[in-house]
């Protein structure tokens, strides 16, 4: 289907973004495509939320990120509300989610208006609480100190149940990732934490994650979580600094979910959805994460392979045992034809592609 509206996600800290923000910008005047600049940082005016940034933006089909990780969740965060598709360019330090190079932009763009890219769909989360989520005025300034504005709290959903036990449905999305974290730095948070819901334990931690696949290779994994492939549907749950002997990460099922209650002597917590601040939960609160019905549509121009990614990305071939064989050979040989009994693998791109 042809692009119809593009918007615009810049990292402007990086120069090379806005160059790049100037191609796509001289390819959608060429193919009379409107293209809306995105400001999701704002510092000089109120943030909002996913949904009316969408609709400022005109609700476009595709969105645009230049910049590295933090950038596509930012653009990630309008397209999930507006049902569209991000395609991401690589200018950031790690890249798991962006994919395109900022030389091969026309390339991608031309792709996608024609129908030719791979949408890679993704399994998000999102979440139902006891009451509304909030940030209390008097800690506002002090925990989004040096990030700018906070996003507003997430609205309520229509589809809430009230006064049956189920909480409010919120109005927000995750890519990568929900934390629930302590408040004070002398004091850890203590939560209750259901799977399925059945209580699985009591937890003193500095925090608590709920990830996505997706998200299994960001905070998840560095506190100490499992690496999923993104192409499954799972919740990970990782505690992070817990203060009991138990500290081990549980993958649950996509139609488990994951509830976090802040127990009665337990100090206040900070929820964040994929790194953003969204509200504040005192003792007795609790949210219920769980798999949301929306997919995030990531577009690829070839093949993605993650594995081979993952190995760059944290230099496993940097390990000493490596040192007297060299790169290892390949498993399979994906440039002859594909025997049948593994036709239905996903198996790496050829050697010649990029």
């Amino acid at each position: 289907m042809a692009v119809q509206r593009v918007g615009l996600v810049v990292h402007l800290g990086r120069p090379a973004a806005q160059d790049v923000a100037r191609t796509v910008h001289d390819w959608c005047d060429a193919h009379d495509i409107p293209c809306t600049d995105i400001d999701v940082w704002a510092k000089d005016h109120q943030r909002l939320g996913g949904r009316a940034e969408a609709q400022a933006a005109g609700n476009p089909d595709l969105v645009v990120t230049l910049g590295g990780d933090g950038t596509f969740l930012r653009g990630a965060r309008i397209a999930l509300k507006s049902g569209a598709s991000v395609l991401g360019v690589d200018l950031g330090k790690v890249g798991f989610l962006t994919e395109v190079q900022a030389s091969d932009v026309g390339e991608a763009l031309e792709a996608v208006h024609h129908g030719h890219a791979t949408v890679e769909e993704r399994m998000t989360l999102t979440m139902r609480a006891s009451r509304a989520l909030e940030i209390p005025e008097r800690m506002e300034a002090l925990l989004r100190y040096g990030r700018g504005p906070a996003l507003p709290p997430p609205q309520v959903r229509p589809e809430t149940t009230e006064g049956e036990g189920w909480g409010l449905a919120l109005d927000v999305m995750a890519l990568n990732d929900v934390v629930v974290e302590k408040l004070a730095r002398d004091h850890q948070v203590s939560l209750g934490v259901y799977l399925a819901g059945r209580l699985l334990a009591s937890y003193s931690a500095d925090a608590v994650a709920v990830a996505t696949p997706t998200g299994s290779t960001a905070y998840c994994f560095a506190a100490g979580g499992p690496i999923l492939s993104p192409h499954m549907d799972a919740l990970v749950f990782t505690p992070i600094a817990p203060h009991m002997t138990f500290n081990r990460s549980v993958v649950a099922a996509p139609d488990e979910p994951v509830a976090l209650r802040v127990l009665p002597h337990s100090g206040q917590a900070a929820v964040s959805v994929d790194g953003q601040l969204r509200g504040v939960l005192d003792p007795g609160d609790w949210i219920g994460v769980f798999r949301a019905p929306q997919r995030a549509r990531l577009i690829r121009l070839r093949p993605t392979d993650f594995y081979g990614r993952l190995r760059d990305r944290f230099r496993l071939t940097d390990a000493p045992a490596t040192a007297t064989d060299g790169e290892g050979a390949p498993f399979f040989r994906p440039d002859s034809p594909i025997p049948s009994d593994l036709a239905h693998l996903r198996l790496p791109p050829p050697s010649g592609a990029r």
